[in-house]
């Protein structure tokens, strides 16, 4: 997803390197030769999937990696890069499935590459990351166990970080960060993307009950550092056949981690229910196998749990919002950012024709199912 302040100034901000160019970037950067190169998707950066031939004195180490360069806005912010890659590696250590980070031949983990554009010079943040196995989970029907797995995973994820301290910690304060979820109201300078219609004015209804609901409540929610984009694209999965039954899946990697800053437990669950919701048949019946899963880790107080439908609703706006104008300035990406506007409107439509209170009893109940073991 996104990783800076200001939208406005992205319309140029994007990198635009060639795979020659890419290729020659690995090389001098991270002393690796390039065998294959492709472009993976992106939002607002760019990637490349980079494979190295084996060499005959290192036959188990990595051959496969992802080369990330940051947009010229993110990469003005080299503090908050480096304190989500020495997030990746902490993760890692403590056993999530995340990628390695390679260092350069100057043994940094990042390297700030400036590249001459007509008549002004633009600088570009670049790491090198392993590339992780697996297929993005949007890709398959996701079970309520699965569901369940992932609300573990998110709550895990959150509490382990309780124990992440790093000197420059504190620039994932990002006040104006478009994807925190408590910069909802932000939105509104962004609703001409959508034009005039029934979709806009959902959007408007739901950042005034935002401000009247849920800005009085940040105070009582509990903080802490949020992954904040655990999307269907972001988690990949493999399987394990087994020969008593389907396919069992498990998590397999998680990625992009730019859109990391301080939130609140809550945030992370209605962000990733909302993301689960995307693909599913049976989008309603989501939330409660989420939410079962992260409260086996993290129970949520009262005050939270009347925060949840409203939240999700919210992260809905946030995606097709700024999905709707990042179109506007990237036509050409534009199957990549429109992939939540395909049924994102009419999950939210359906959320708010039903109402809090019959969504919130579908959730609950499903939620309140494992307690008793028979999960629906």
């Amino acid at each position: 997803m996104s990783s800076g302040d200001d939208q406005q100034s992205r319309a140029f901000a994007k990198p635009t390197f060639s795979e020659v160019q890419a290729s020659a970037l690995v090389e001098s950067v991270f002393g690796l030769k390039v065998s294959k190169i492709q472009p993976l998707p992106s939002y607002d950066d760019q990637n490349f999937h980079v494979c190295i031939p084996r060499t005959e004195d290192a036959t188990d180490g990595p051959t496969e990696y992802v080369l990330k360069i940051n947009n010229t806005e993110a990469s003005k912010t080299p503090d908050l890069i480096e304190v989500q890659s020495h997030i990746i590696m902490f993760l890692r250590a403590a056993g999530f499935p995340t990628a390695s980070v390679c260092r350069t031949k100057g043994d940094d983990i990042t390297s700030l590459v400036s590249v001459g554009s007509g008549s002004e010079i633009k600088s570009y943040l670049v790491r090198l990351l392993t590339y992780l196995p697996g297929r993005p989970i949007a890709e398959i029907p996701i079970s309520p166990q699965l569901l369940y797995e992932i609300g573990r995973l998110a709550a895990k994820l959150d509490k382990t970080l309780e124990k992440f301290h790093h000197p420059k910690l504190s620039s994932l304060h990002r006040e104006n960060f478009i994807w925190n979820l408590k910069n909802v109201p932000l939105l509104e300078k962004y609703l001409y993307a959508l034009g005039q219609n029934q979709n806009r004015e959902i959007v408007e209804q739901v950042i005034q009950l935002f401000k009247d609901e849920i800005m009085s409540k940040l105070s009582h929610f509990r903080e802490c550092i949020n992954h904040g984009d655990l999307n269907d694209h972001n988690i990949l999965i493999e399987s394990s056949k087994s020969a008593f039954r389907d396919d069992v899946y498990q998590v397999s990697g998680i990625l992009d981690f730019d859109d990391m800053s301080y939130g609140y437990y809550v945030f992370e669950l209605a962000i990733t229910i909302m993301y689960m919701m995307i693909e599913s048949k049976n989008p309603l019946q989501v939330g409660g196998h989420v939410l079962a899963g992260f409260e086996s880790i993290i129970p949520l107080t009262t005050v939270e749990r009347g925060a949840l439908f409203l939240l999700v609703c919210s992260r809905f706006c946030q995606s097709l919002v700024m999905a709707a104008y990042s179109c506007q300035l990237h036509p050409e990406n534009k199957e990549y950012l429109m992939v939540t506007a395909k049924t994102g409107w009419k999950h939210l439509q359906q959320m708010f024709d039903m109402g809090q209170k019959a969504v919130e009893e579908i959730w609950f109940d499903t939620a309140k199912s494992y307690e008793s073991g028979i999960s629906m």
